[in-house]
């Protein structure tokens, strides 16, 4: 009995000095200082090849180094570079019947990756007109995915919807290398108003292109025994910049989404280096242009080889309470694998608790970075706290720092550093996500 009682009060006290630890090296001003830097006008919304986003990587790199993190394997800093080719739209001629379309009733759809493209009737699918009885977005979406050139005619009474498609298309594309070399494309031109094409019509289309930079931020630590088996822990420091302005605001700051999820993976890399516990190779990477594509974790997972990783922990959205009240948060793809449970059974005796996703009709398993490894079947899963349905600053400017409630990102944080011991120490494996095909 007295042998019980001892271990027992052993257990007590490893649990309480390790709860003290947490609260030492994951604090409510180190959390702060991270996000308002990340969400701060100064950063401008971190979009994509902004010189915002340069400015956060800086940021990201330099609390890594402090941290004590290293780079990975292959490579000679934190940044993991790549490049991208930006098509955007330069020019738009339409004539129809030798009567030239005014740009702002010309919408230019389709895959087009040439500097310039022309064609008319003779070299083309022609032309046809939209159904007007028929929904004009559906219709937009079956045409867009043609891989011929075609002129399609719009009826006027579509021109709302017509308009907000011709402000979206105009941001141009995002292309491999391969893609742009290839030098083709094709475009499904869209010209609102006009009825009929009575002889023939001409189309020429010239794009600007780019080759520009995209760079995840990543470091590790290496592990101990089991250094070749990777644990991941990740969230997307990019944005949406600045646009238009409402209310006199114009940048999206992002705090939320995802300056909430990016502050946690640092902290998490601070604390797991100052325990020094790791007997897998724990990996933190803060990846870019999630917004415009997942381009950062899809080029991440290819410098992996999928099988070496053991569980990935993406944290994205995680500065307000969730729908299951405070000290919750849930789990995309909670069923795909055991690791929910795993993290659960972690956290038996605290007050938090995490659930399945609640939202499965918005996807969203597959809408964040961890969508691409856990296609390639590892244990792949974000953690969120967000009540996607009825938030009302997602994707908004309102997205700030002053909308945030900094002591649920803390729990949070600190549930998943406890929740994942088992994992990092090697004494728990998450079960392997069923592999999609064609999804590398």
């Amino acid at each position: 009995m007295k042998k019980t009682i001892y271990t027992l009060a052993l257990v007590w006290i490893a649990s309480l000095s390790y709860a003290q630890q947490i609260d030492k090296i994951i604090t409510k001003d180190y959390v702060d200082h991270l996000i308002k830097t990340l969400s701060s006008d100064d950063m401008q919304g971190r979009a994509t090849f902004s010189p915002g986003i340069d400015k956060a990587a800086s940021f990201i790199e330099k609390e890594f180094k402090e941290i004590g993190l290293k780079p990975l394997d292959g490579e000679n800093g934190y940044r993991q570079t790549f490049y991208k080719y930006q098509i955007k739209p330069a020019e738009a001629k339409v004539t129809i019947d030798g009567k030239a379309i005014a740009t702002e009733n010309i919408l230019v759809a389709g895959n087009n990756t040439a500097e310039s493209l022309t064609f008319d009737k003779s070299n083309s699918e022609g032309w046809i007109k939209l159904d007007e009885s028929k929904d004009f977005i559906s219709q937009y979406r079956t045409l867009s995915r043609s891989t011929k050139n075609q002129l399609v005619l719009v009826d006027v009474k579509f021109v709302d919807a017509f308009k907000r498609l011709k402000g979206f298309a105009g941001r141009g594309a995002i292309v491999d290398e391969k893609d742009y070399k290839a030098g083709t494309g094709s475009a499904v031109v869209f010209v609102l108003d006009v009825d009929h094409v009575q002889n023939d019509f001409k189309v020429e289309l010239k794009n600007t292109v780019t080759k520009a930079p995209l760079f995840n931020v990543a470091g590790m630590i290496p592990g101990k025994s089991k250094a070749k088996e990777l644990v991941i822990f990740s969230g997307h420091y990019d944005h949406m910049g600045i646009v238009k302005p409402l209310e006199g605001d114009s940048i999206m700051n992002g705090a939320d989404d995802d300056a909430s999820g990016t502050s946690a993976m640092i902290a998490l890399a601070k604390y797991y280096k100052k325990l020094n516990k790791n007997e897998r190779t724990l990996i933190f990477v803060a990846f870019t242009a999630e917004e415009i594509g997942g381009f950062g974790a899809r080029y991440f997972s290819q410098k992996l080889n999928p099988d070496d990783v053991v569980a990935m922990f993406n944290i994205e959205m995680i500065g307000k309470d969730s729908k299951f009240g405070k000290n919750t948060a849930f789990i995309t793809g909670y069923e795909k694998s055991d690791f929910g449970q795993i993290l659960q059974k972690n956290l038996e005796g605290t007050e938090f608790t995490f659930h399945p996703d609640p939202y499965k009709d918005q996807n969203l398993f597959y809408r964040s970075d961890n969508a691409t490894l856990a296609a390639l079947g590892v244990p792949a899963h974000t953690i969120s706290t967000d009540q996607i349905d009825i938030d009302k600053f997602y994707h908004t400017v309102k997205d700030e720092y002053s909308t945030l409630d900094v002591d649920n990102i803390l729990s949070t944080i600190k549930a998943i550093a406890k929740s994942a011991v088992s994992i990092i120490s090697g004494k728990d494996t998450p079960t392997r996500i069923p592999k999609l095909e064609n999804r590398r």
